[in-house]
C-alpha cells in the first residue's frame, strides 16, 4: 500500500515523463509551423542563449528554435526584428482572481503590460472559495494559473479588513485539504505576517500554515508575505521557522508597522543575521513589489549583505496596478538593472527561476524545443530613465523593457488574430 505522499509523487514523477516523451509532435517536410517569430534577439537564461533566433511553435509547443526558418514553413508570422524574445514570463506573486477575492484583477487583461503567460495567485482564495477560483477562473484564463492557498479560509475577500485578526479562520485541515485535493495548481500556503493583517498573534499564523503544508501529503511550500512586522524580534522568528524551499514575498519592503516602526529584513541600517542565515539555508526571496512593498533603502543593504532575489514578482492587483511605482513585471525587472543586475538575470528571476518553483510543467520558463509556446516580446529601451519605489524613493537608470507582444501557448494576444480564434 502507498501512502498518499508516495502515491502523488509517484503520479507526479509520470505526468512529467510524459510531458518530456510526449510534448511534440514529429514534423513531415511539408508541415508547417502554427507560428513562426522571425528575427527576434533571443535571450533564453535556461539555455545560456543569446543571439539572433527565429522560434517555430506548433500544436501549441516550441517545435524548433535555429538561425533561420523560412517564412514559407509557417502559417502565421510574427517579424520580432529589433526586439528581445523571451521565454513567457513567469510571475510568481500576483493577485488575479476577478470577483472572488477583492482585489484581484483578470490575469489575461495584465498582459499587455506584463508579458506574463504564466500567473500565480498569492492567496487571493482560502479552503472555502478555493474550488470556484479552480472551476470558473483557471479554467477560462489564457494565462496559465496556478496559487497559493491561503491559510485563512477566506482568502482575501475580505481586504482591506484584515482577515487574521481572528486567528479562527486560520483552519489549518481545511488548508492541508485544499493543497493536497488540487496539487496540480496548488503550490502550497500563503500568509500574510504585516501587525496590520495578523494583530498580536505572533508566530502562530506561519506556524499554522507550515503545518497545513507537511498535512498535505504534497511537497508544498510557504508564501510568506512580510512588511510592517509587529517587533523587529518577531521578524527574526519569523525568518528562523521558513524552511528550505519557502518563500519570503516583498523581501524588500521597507513598509512600517502600526506604530511607525521599521521591523523588515533591514533595520538600524543593518541586515538581520536571520535573514541572511535563512538565504543561505535555501529560502527564496522574492521581490514582491505591489504598492507598498519594495524600498530601494532597503535593497541597497540587503543586497551586497548577500540576500539578493531569487524571483521577480509583481503583486500586482487592484491597488497597486494604479500606483506610481508601476509594478508591472517589465517594469519591475527594469528596476533590477538599474540596481546593478544584468539582463540575464532578470530575464532568469522572471523565467526559468520561478518556473522551477512551481514544477508542475516540463521545460516551462524556457523556449527549448518541446517546451510551451509561451513567448514574450519586449523592447530594450536603452537611455536615462526614472524609477520610483513605493515609498517615493526616486533611482535613475540606463534601460528600461517595454512590452511589445506576448504569445501563449502559440497563440498572440491581440494582433495579429487567429482565424479560427482558438486558445489552449
Amino acid at each position: 500500500m502507498l501512502s498518499r505522499r508516495a502515491f502523488l509523487a509517484s503520479t507526479a514523477s509520470l505526468a512529467v515523463t510524459a510531458g518530456i516523451t510526449g510534448a511534440h509532435a514529429v514534423m513531415g517536410p511539408n508541415d508547417k509551423f502554427d507560428l513562426l517569430i522571425k528575427d527576434g534577439d533571443v535571450l533564453d537564461p535556461s539555455q545560456s542563449l543569446r543571439g539572433r533566433r527565429d522560434i517555430g511553435i506548433r500544436y501549441g509547443v516550441i517545435e524548433a528554435l535555429e538561425p533561420d526558418i523560412a517564412e514559407a514553413r509557417a502559417l502565421r508570422v510574427i517579424n520580432a526584428s529589433g526586439k528581445l524574445v523571451t521565454p513567457g514570463l513567469v510571475d510568481l506573486h500576483s493577485h488575479v482572481y476577478p470577483y472572488g477575492s477583492a482585489i484581484g484583477i483578470p490575469a489575461d487583461e495584465s498582459v499587455v503590460n506584463q508579458c506574463a503567460t504564466t500567473c500565480v495567485s498569492a492567496g487571493d482564495a482560502g479552503a472555502n472559495n478555493f474550488a470556484a477560483f479552480r472551476r470558473f477562473i483557471v479554467g477560462q484564463t489564457r494565462t496559465r494559473l496556478y496559487a497559493f492557498v491561503h491559510i485563512a479560509n477566506i482568502g482575501l475577500t475580505p481586504f482591506p479588513i484584515a482577515e487574521l485578526y481572528n486567528i479562527d479562520f486560520a483552519q489549518v485541515d481545511a488548508c492541508a485539504k485544499t493543497i493536497g485535493e488540487n496539487a496540480d495548481i496548488a503550490l502550497g500556503a500563503k500568509v500574510r505576517m504585516s501587525e496590520n493583517v495578523i494583530a498580536k498573534h505572533g508566530t502562530e499564523p506561519l506556524k499554522r500554515a507550515i503545518l497545513a503544508c507537511e498535512r498535505s501529503g504534497t511537497p508544498a511550500k510557504i508564501m510568506c508575505h512580510i512588511g510592517g512586522v509587529e517587533t523587529g524580534e518577531l521578524m527574526s522568528q519569523i525568518l528562523d521557522l521558513l524552511r528550505p524551499g519557502d518563500i519570503l514575498t516583498h523581501a524588500y519592503s521597507g513598509a512600517p508597522n502600526i506604530a511607525g516602526a521599521f521591523t523588515n529584513i533591514v533595520q538600524d541600517g543593518k541586515l538581520l543575521p536571520a535573514a541572511l542565515a535563512a538565504k543561505q539555508r535555501g529560502v527564496i526571496f522574492d521581490v514582491g513589489h505591489g504598492g507598498g512593498s519594495f524600498d530601494y533603502t532597503v535593497a541597497e543593504v540587503a543586497l551586497p549583505g548577500g540576500c539578493g532575489p531569487d524571483t521577480i514578482s509583481s503583486d500586482l492587483h487592484a491597488v497597486s496596478g494604479n500606483t506610481p511605482g508601476m509594478p508591472y513585471l517589465p517594469w519591475v525587472m527594469s528596476k533590477f538593472m538599474g540596481l546593478g543586475f544584468t539582463l540575464e538575470q532578470v530575464v532568469a528571476m522572471a523565467t526559468i527561476n520561478p518556473a522551477k518553483i512551481i514544477n508542475r510543467v516540463p521545460k516551462l520558463g524556457t523556449l527549448q524545443v518541446g517546451a510551451p509556446g509561451d513567448v514574450a516580446i519586449m523592447e530594450l529601451v536603452e537611455g536615462p530613465v526614472s524609477f520610483v519605489d513605493t515609498r517615493n524613493n526616486k533611482r535613475e537608470g540606463k534601460a528600461y523593457l517595454k512590452p511589445v507582444q506576448t504569445v501563449a501557448a502559440g497563440v498572440a494576444f491581440g494582433r495579429p488574430y487567429a482565424v479560427p480564434f482558438s486558445v489552449r
